[in-house]
C-alpha cells in the first residue's frame, strides 16, 4: 500500500510498503503461494537476485519446518505467515501450532555423522542467508529479516 511521508525538506514522497498476515492450513503447496507473492514484491522493489534467492530459501525452509516438524504434517493445524516488504527490508514471521523446539540445541549439520544426513540444515541455511533470524521463547515462531543490499552499500 502506498504511504506518503514527509522528508527533511518537507516534500511529499511515495514509499511502497506491503504488510500482510496470512493464516492458512499447514499444506506446503499453500505456503508456497505466499512465498511467491513476497518474491514478486521484492523484485518489483528492485532487490538483487542474491537477496531474492536468500528470502526464497529462508521462507521455504521456515514454512517446510513449520509443516513437517512444528505441526507434524497435520493439515488441520494452521501456519501463520506475516510479512512486510519495504524498499529497505523484507521482514517475515512464520509461526506454527506445534510445541516448539530449542534452536540452540540443534546438532551442527557440518560435523561428524551429521554431514551425511539428508536433513537438518534448514536453520543453518536461514541463519546464513538472512540478516536476522530469531525464535520466540517457545520455539514455534521464527522472525527473519533481509536487508536490501542495494540500500546498504
Amino acid at each position: 500500500m502506498p504511504v506518503f511521508v514527509l522528508d527533511d525538506n518537507c516534500l511529499m514522497t511515495l514509499k511502497t510498503c506491503t504488510h500482510e498476515k496470512v493464516v492458512i492450513k499447514g499444506l506446503i503447496s499453500e505456503l508456497r503461494d505466499v512465498c511467491t507473492k513476497v518474491l514478486h514484491l521484492a523484485k518489483a522493489l528492485n532487490y538483487s537476485n542474491d537477496d531474492i534467492f536468500a528470502v526464497h530459501l529462508a521462507i521455504e525452509e521456515a514454512t517446510v519446518n513449520a509443516v513437517k516438524h512444528g505441526n507434524k504434517r497435520n493439515a488441520d493445524k494452521a501456519v501463520t505467515i506475516e510479512y512486510e516488504v519495504t524498499p529497505e527490508k523484507i521482514d517475515v514471521v512464520v509461526t506454527d501450532q506445534g510445541q516448539g523446539f530449542d534452536p540452540n540445541n540443534l546438532a551442527d549439520p557440518r560435523c561428524g555423522e551429521n554431514i551425511y544426513k539428508t536433513g537438518g540444515r534448514g536453520v543453518l541455511l536461514m541463519k546464513s542467508y538472512m540478516d536476522t533470524v530469531e525464535y520466540n521463547k517457545t520455539g514455534n515462531s521464527v522472525h527473519m529479516i533481509k536487508l536490501n543490499s542495494r540500500h546498504t552499500r
